[in-house]
């Protein structure tokens, strides 16, 4: 090949490096205006540089080390050259001096690919860097856990760049030296060419020397993470004869470098090489495999117990360590506690908050009454709690976000320019319904009107769940704000959020980014624009903060001054803590170590680490200084609504209803062991029983939110024990378990609905409603804690043939072998303890009835109204006295005025 052919390859190589390198270089510089306009410039260029550094390293020593082996190997004259004829008219080509002038473009290809794929462990070395102990030492071999997270994982990375480097210089340099003739393969002889068989050797030891490093240094340690036995860790087949017979075959690795080294000297590079790799086989191979076997079958498991006990006592303590299990309080029921009417008013706080709305049927009725347009939308429900009106009420609330995908007419005007917000979000209490069976809404409409002491002052969504869309702000077109009548509100972005348009370069940049002409050409962009992207929450905090995992459940805070913002739970995870139990994902670590807030208008993203002991968040803060704040430095007002994650509680309670067990014969046969409580449907959430509930809990004096699942034993439907998370005040994070004796028989969820199904009274009203063509849906089975006992509360909501609004129709409460359907909560409690029997209660003040239907207020009505309103105000202050037989009476007064009303109003 001409050395013109050769310059013209390599041009042609580097313009293609260029071209692909184009889109990185404007993501790289638009991602850079994004970090500067967030303000976590560190995060962009900690990274940055750091890939930069370790890629140059590692293509560089790649390069030099591809560059030297090839030269080495084409180094003097070839006597007899391999000689290649592609045409009669083409000269002959000589295929040892080809290859001879690629030696620089192939070792720079190889050094450039390595680079790229070596830039990528640039977080291990900035965690090895600035490692913090854990402060607790694995069983085994005594060293702190933060080797197995920080060490480990860097040392296992370089070591496997020198095996493959070895190995591709093998790969290479092995056919170079066959082409060239220097490894000649006689009959059943190889004759190996001096200087060749010394390269040869020289790689072959160093491949020894890899293998022995590894084996000791990476291999070993990572038995602590085995699987064979019964337990997650070193078992004791691994500890008595995996771990010596790995010791062995690092020694024999060493003994082989030094072998083959002895082999380049007598000459006998490839006999003893061979002999190396036998012997290594022989001990590592067959005895790595076969006398572990023979261990396991003939020692350990006709005697596993007794052999596996210290094993399990390591594997119990690591899990519970490593999930946070060891801090959970234990609580002992007494199992006999009876309910009356003392207990339902002493827990009055909690009865008000039993949350009869499940969140699907609300999201259905939110979508259908609240969305207003088509191109709002409602994503999820969440939970929360807020001080109304002087009371400690539990809400439901979604923020009614902008969907530009049902834009009734799509292009860049409408998309980028004109609809780029959603507005304010609807909330309702978890237990009110209006008269048709709707809920009853606290903050609702456009622009958001509140009819309690919550106000929304900022209701523009900027930033949310589905804001996936780059959107520009401050242009020359104005913003829809919210319809008005038949005609609509307009605004101007007046936030700090997004990235300014302050220069052509920039623009032109972020056109680029965005692959849009129109950005580049419109008008309506200017210097004082500014362009929002990442609005997507998930992917906001994802991009900043990479080093973190995300809760699934994302939720939305009105702060005391009437602003949005967004709180997202943050872990650390690890799959490296030794003998910890693991998840499906390998994770067998993690804490909830950082929250982060997001205001839905200026996009600002501020992230308090929650959980300072945490050795991998104290790490990543000095790899980050500055970005990630203190919890003291959270306002107070949306600090008073953090909660416990969902994600972490559910992983925890799975693993609780194992390791609770803390003894190793009673975790090795799972003598106690529990199941979190399974319902025959398939349908509803997937965790029915995880809920957050106000409530009392018992031996405390108020009432405060927590998260809770129920827990049966194991293949039983009756119940062993609760566990919650709190979540208010000092009390945050705390976790308590709540057991029941056992030997006391307490009915579990599966048992209560089969009493359900089995009532006469309950299964004809269902049967009579399906006949009638409405659909029936079941709410989930709730399990409400009163002192020391458990009541079950279920809603049942109806769906005309054909409709989209689910109605709260009835609601079923079931205590021990109790259980009575009523139209509200109050009514049913009245049954099962005592007092009126079935009224039909108003669950909102005539007022607020008259508010959400209007065309009951007919003049024609209005001392209807005034009697029914009297006797309810009578009827609320009963039930807050305690005084249930009065409260009974009242209500009775109340639904039969009530059906008086519906016949004045037409609606039978």
């Amino acid at each position: 090949m001409k050395r013109s052919a050769i310059i013209a390859l390599v041009v042609a190589a580097a313009l293609l490096v260029v071209l692909f390198s184009i889109p990185w270089f404007i993501r790289v510089v638009t991602d850079w205006y994004w970090f500067e306009a967030l303000g976590f410039q560190v995060v962009f260029l900690r990274e940055l540089w750091t890939k930069l550094l370790l890629g140059s390293v590692v293509g560089i020593i790649s390069f030099a080390f591809f560059f030297t082996n090839l030269r080495l190997a084409q180094r003097g004259l070839v006597p007899d050259p391999l000689v290649v004829t592609f045409s009669p008219n083409v000269p002959k080509v000589d295929l040892t001096q080809m290859l001879r002038r690629v030696t620089w473009p192939v070792s720079l290809a190889m050094g450039l690919m390595l680079g790229l794929s070596g830039a990528s462990g640039w977080h291990l070395l900035l965690r090895l860097l600035n490692a913090t102990p854990f402060g607790v030492s694995d069983p085994v071999f005594g060293r702190d856990i933060s080797y197995y997270e920080f060490v480990l994982p860097a040392v296992h990375a370089v070591l496997s760049l020198v095996t493959g480097l070895t190995l591709l210089a093998l790969f290479i340099v092995v056919p170079l030296y066959l082409l060239r003739r220097d490894i000649v393969v006689a009959g059943k002889r190889i004759v190996i060419e001096r200087s060749a068989e010394v390269h040869l050797g020289v790689l072959l030891c160093v491949m020894f020397l890899a293998t022995a490093l590894t084996t000791f240094l990476v291999r070993i340690p990572m038995v602590l993470y085995s699987t064979s036995g019964p337990l997650f860790g070193a078992t004791y087949t691994d500890l008595t004869m995996r771990i010596p017979l790995m010791h062995m075959s690092w020694v024999i690795s060493l003994l082989g470098a030094g072998f083959v080294l002895l082999g380049i000297r007598t000459k006998k590079v490839a006999r003893n090489t061979i002999a190396a790799v036998v012997a290594y086989f022989l001990v590592a191979g067959v005895g790595g495999s076969l006398l572990p076997a023979m261990v396991q079958k003939f020692v350990v498991d006709p005697n596993e117990l007794a052999k596996e006990t210290p094993q399990l006592e390591h594997h119990i303590a690591a899990t519970r360590e490593a999930w946070g299990l060891n801090e959970v309080a234990i609580r002992d029921l007494s199992g006999e506690a009876t309910l009356d009417l003392a207990d339902i008013q002493n827990n009055s706080g909690t009865i008000k908050n039993v949350r009869l709305w499940d969140r699907d049927p609300l999201l259905q009725t939110f979508r259908q009454l609240q969305e207003i347009r088509t191109y709002y939308d409602f994503n999820s429900v969440d939970d929360d709690r807020y001080w109304i009106d002087g009371e400690y009420r539990q809400v439901l609330l979604s923020p009614r976000e902008l969907n530009t995908a049902s834009l009734p007419t799509r292009n860049f005007i409408n998309e980028r320019l004109t609809y780029t917000h959603g507005m304010g979000l609807t909330l309702s209490p978890v237990n009110q319904v209006t008269l048709e069976g709707l809920p009853h809404l606290f903050i609702k409409d456009l622009p958001p009107a509140s009819s309690v002491s919550i106000e929304v002052t900022r209701p523009q969504l900027y930033y949310g769940e589905l804001s996936n869309d780059y959107a520009f702000a401050r242009t020359g077109q104005p913003e829809f704000d919210f319809p008005l009548g038949d005609s609509s509100a307009f605004t101007s972005y007046a936030g700090n959020g997004g990235v300014e348009v302050s220069s052509f370069l920039k623009r032109l940049f972020l056109s680029a980014r965005f692959r849009s002409f129109d950005a580049l050409l419109t008008e309506y962009v200017t210097r004082e624009s500014r362009v929002l992207y990442y609005r997507n929450i998930r992917e906001r905090v994802a991009k900043a903060l990479p080093f973190l995992t995300w809760d699934s459940d994302p939720y939305m805070v009105i702060t005391d001054d009437g602003r949005l913002v967004w709180i997202l739970d943050a872990y650390t995870r690890s799959g490296r803590y030794p003998y910890s139990e693991p998840l499906a994902d390998g994770t067998n670590y993690m804490r909830n170590s950082v929250k982060v807030v997001i205001d839905a208008y200026h996009g600002s993203v501020s992230a308090y680490i929650t959980d300072p002991g945490d050795p991998i968040i104290r790490t990543y803060d000095k790899i980050y200084p500055g970005v990630l704040l203190s919890l003291g430095e959270m306002p107070d007002d949306i600090r008073a609504h953090i909660r416990y994650p969902e994600d972490l509680f559910r992983a925890q309670t799975a693993l609780y209803t194992t390791f609770h067990m803390d003894e190793p014969d009673i975790f090795y046969s799972r003598e106690d062991q529990w199941q979190i409580p399974v319902l025959a449907r398939s349908e509803g959430p997937r965790d029915p029983f995880l809920r957050h509930i106000v409530m009392k809990l018992p031996g405390e004096s108020q009432e405060e939110y927590i998260v809770m699942t129920p827990f049966t034993p194991r293949q039983k439907d009756n119940l062993a024990a609760w566990m919650v998370a709190r979540n208010d005040g000092d009390n945050y994070g705390k976790l308590v378990v709540y057991r029941f004796p056992r030997q006391s028989l307490v009915f579990g969820p599966s048992q209560i609905v089969n009493r359900m199904n089995q009532d006469t009274e309950i299964s004809r009203q269902i049967s009579l409603w399906d006949q009638r063509g409405s659909e029936v849906i079941r709410g989930s089975l709730l399990v409400i804690p009163i002192e020391e006992s458990l009541i079950f509360v279920q809603a049942i909501y109806l769906r005309a043939e054909g409709g989209r609004i689910p109605e709260l129709k009835r609601v079923v409460v079931a205590y021990q072998n109790q259980v009575v359907m009523e139209e509200t909560l109050e009514q049913g409690l009245a049954r099962l303890f005592g007092g009126a029997g079935a009224v039909t209660p108003p669950i909102m003040t005539v007022d607020e009835v008259l508010a959400d239907t209007p065309d009951v207020a007919a003049a024609s009505i209005a001392d209807l109204v005034r009697q029914a309103s009297n006797h309810y105000d009578r009827a609320m202050a009963a039930q807050r006295a305690g005084d249930w037989a009065t409260y009974g009476e009242e209500m009775q007064l109340v639904g039969e005025l009530l059906r008086q009303l519906r016949e004045a109003g037409g609606g039978g």
